[in-house]
């Protein structure tokens, strides 16, 4: 049985850890405005995109060790080492010349996102029980979306400058880090009895593959729409504000979930995300594009804070590291995945055609939701 002694965090522990969820999500996104200029660099194809996405499959494979180390150590030391890993390797970008290194920079700041978010999920588990833990975890993902309102835009003007410059963005992670090492207490570990622990919650598994999806559709947006757009005539500039949009109704999203009292939170997220790639599968424009995205965005901050919520209230104190950080790494396998899946699709139709068909896919995929959830409840 387990026993854990719970304190109210400080507020400079609050802020540091929602401040540390600002870099995850947006952490392989941040260079999506310099690709098409990478590409002229490089040459354009999929080992330049997995440049973005090399750092989620490092995520979704490091985030269970990351996890196993929380459960063991403690979430300060993890949370510490990986910031200070993530601005030294986010940065390293700026100064290589090479794609293979840069593709290895890459690697190592995923490990260093995959400690990050382990750590930041585990805390707030740690310090809250039942309506505030949604509320907090909510405000989790709210900060996790705002750092891409944040940093894309930014991100979009220094890569009309130079695309090189974005990677400097990595070093806000050096002052959260020396934050983290003097704001956070070092927490007492769990205690419990081995015999008596709960064993891995099976229902995880299928969450995993819900985050995994949901990931693989919605990482489109950084993947696929900077040339999609670049067609449509807009700069570097505009993709990055645009993209943001995604991030900012994710925000919103976030935000709004833990009021709501439906049960049908997945079934309705999927459904906004097919319906806004709908949107840009038809979209004639940049501003449909943006209006598609901004209904995408707001479904998947709905749903990232839903099943964090989920996977928290199966999982036993002991074990909450390494169940979290299961929801990171599907969330990043799916991010790294996308390209690579999607790519036979838009050789096949084209960018636009592959949003358009996605988008019925996923429509559909969140009726049945509705309606299996409608079944099981009678």
């Amino acid at each position: 049985m387990s026993v854990t002694t719970r304190t109210a965090p400080t507020r400079t522990a609050r802020a540091v850890v929602l401040a540390s969820a600002t870099l995850t999500i947006m952490a392989a996104a941040i260079i999506a405005p310099s690709l098409p200029a990478m590409g002229e660099v490089y040459g354009e194809g999929v080992l330049v995109r997995l440049a973005l996405t090399i750092t989620s499959l490092a995520i979704a494979v490091s985030a269970p060790l990351a996890g196993l180390v929380a459960d063991r150590t403690g979430r300060k030391p993890l949370l510490t080492a990986s910031l200070a890993l993530y601005a030294v390797a986010g940065t390293a970008g700026y100064f290589v010349t090479s794609l293979p290194v840069l593709l290895a920079t890459r690697t190592l700041l995923g490990l260093a996102v995959g400690g990050v978010m382990t750590a930041v999920s585990a805390l707030i588990t740690d310090w809250f029980d039942g309506p505030e833990r949604g509320r907090f975890l909510g405000f989790q993902q709210a900060a996790a979306s705002l750092g891409g309102v944040v940093f894309l835009p930014l991100a979009g003007v220094l890569a009309g400058i130079d695309w090189r410059l974005p990677f400097w963005l990595y070093s806000v992670a050096a002052l959260i880090a020396m934050a983290a090492a003097t704001g956070l207490k070092t927490e007492q570990r769990p205690q419990h009895e081995q015999a008596e622990a709960r064993t891995f919650p099976r229902k995880a598994i299928g969450i995993y593959l819900m985050a995994l999806t949901a990931t693989l559709v919605f990482y489109m947006a950084p993947t696929q729409l900077p040339f999609l757009l670049r067609d449509l005539d807009a700069s570097p500039t505009t993709i990055g504000f645009v993209i943001a949009g995604s991030t900012l109704t994710s925000v919103v999203g976030a935000l709004v979930f833990p009021k709501l009292r439906t049960t049908k939170i997945t079934a309705i997220s999927v459904a906004l995300l097919g319906a806004g790639w709908l949107v840009i599968g038809y979209a004639d424009g940049v501003a449909l594009v943006a209006l598609g995205l901004l209904i995408g965005g707001f479904g998947v901050g709905l749903v990232v804070p839903n099943l964090n919520t989920t996977l928290a209230n199966l999982a036993d104190p002991a074990q909450r590291g390494r169940v979290l950080s299961g929801l990171v790494a599907g969330i990043f396998l799916g991010q790294f995945l996308s390209p690579l899946v999607i790519a036979p699709l838009v050789q096949t139709t084209g960018i636009a055609a592959a949003f358009g068909w996605t988008g019925v896919v996923t429509t559909i995929a969140g009726a049945v939701l509705a309606l299996g959830h409608k079944e099981k409840n009678r």
